[in-house]
């Protein structure tokens, strides 16, 4: 009898139970006892398959996983080819640039995260222009991104505010929202 694959053996297992809560431990005996199922997990989500964990989901608690919805055939999914990740050092210097802030909510590294059920908020660096669209891994071009933001701006290209822009839309808000907004700019750059 020929031996399944690891990626082939969690799809065997993830199918049947879609939407249903699965452990890390059922994942990696369903790959085989393979060291790397996570990694084949990424794969999977890489070629179209939805699925969660507590990092997109805020009831779902560390290692465990959900397969949101049936996925789809795998000759209709283009194959999805891994780019070089961000280095450390130019992650940091984002990081550093956009003050550990959100650059779209505003929102900081360790805010507590209202759209995820009271979890902190979590950074990623985004690209202003995209990958998908000629956008390069250059300073000029990332930005940090909370996880909610990150997952809105996906391919999007989005020019960031004007500042005519937003000081318009500054003298439309009520004094409570203005003042919270003054507020926040004075501890961004450590003013009383």
């Amino acid at each position: 009898m020929a031996q399944v694959s690891s990626k082939q053996g969690l799809r065997n297992f993830l199918r049947p139970r879609v939407g249903k809560v699965v452990s890390s431990a059922e994942l990696q005996e369903a790959a085989g006892g393979a060291v790397e199922w996570a990694r084949r997990l990424r794969e999977l989500r890489a070629e179209g398959w939805a699925i969660s964990s507590h990092n997109d989901r805020g009831d779902l608690k560390p290692g465990q996983y959900v397969l949101e919805e049936e996925p789809v055939a795998a000759q209709s999914v283009s194959k999805y080819t891994f780019s070089r990740p961000i280095s450390k050092s130019l992650r940091a210097q984002v990081l550093e640039r956009n003050g550990y802030t959100c650059q779209m909510c505003g929102r900081g590294a360790g805010d507590p995260d209202d759209e995820n059920r009271g979890r902190k908020v979590r950074l990623h660096i985004g690209h202003i222009v995209d990958r998908s669209h000629g956008g390069r891994d250059e300073l000029t071009n990332l930005r940090a991104l909370c996880s909610t933001c990150n997952q809105g701006a996906k391919n999007l290209v989005q020019e960031p505010p004007t500042r005519i822009w937003l000081l318009g839309q500054l003298r439309r808000a009520n004094l409570a929202d203005q003042r919270a907004a003054l507020d926040w700019l004075k501890q961004k750059f450590g003013e009383e």
